[in-house]
């Protein structure tokens, strides 16, 4: 969100929780034709960078199993109805969910389904 709003030229970002001393150091930054960006959101800010940076780098190979379980996962289907399509148990899908996300740098089921309609393993 951060980045896109900097895309669409925002100058300054902060924190609606930011106190108004802080509002204020921005106003001055980005009229002084600097851009702002709150000390609370630049750490998390850099590590996503960091992060997409590194992905778009390395493209991570999913074997053609860990693409099936992805595609039924993204399109909403559990973890047992997973496990019936493709006629192993409930266990093995975990194991595959846990072994991709670990693969991919992915902390949540959420990140699993953006990866699949970035990736054009699933249709947005």
């Amino acid at each position: 969100m951060i980045a896109e709003a900097f895309r669409r030229g925002a100058s300054g970002f902060l924190p609606k929780t930011a106190a108004a001393a802080e509002l204020l150091q921005a106003i001055r930054e980005v009229l002084n034709g600097r851009t702002y960006l709150s000390p609370a959101l630049a750490a998390g800010t850099i590590r996503s960078l960091l992060r997409r940076s590194e992905e778009a780098r390395e493209p991570v190979a999913l074997t053609s199993r860990q693409r099936e379980v992805l595609q039924l996962l993204a399109e909403g289907k559990l973890m047992k109805e997973v496990a019936s399509v493709l006629n192993m148990k409930d266990r093995t899908v975990a194991f595959h969910k846990y072994r991709i996300m670990e693969k991919l740098n992915l902390h949540s089921t959420s990140e699993l389904v953006r990866y699949a309609v970035r990736n054009n393993i699933i249709a947005a």
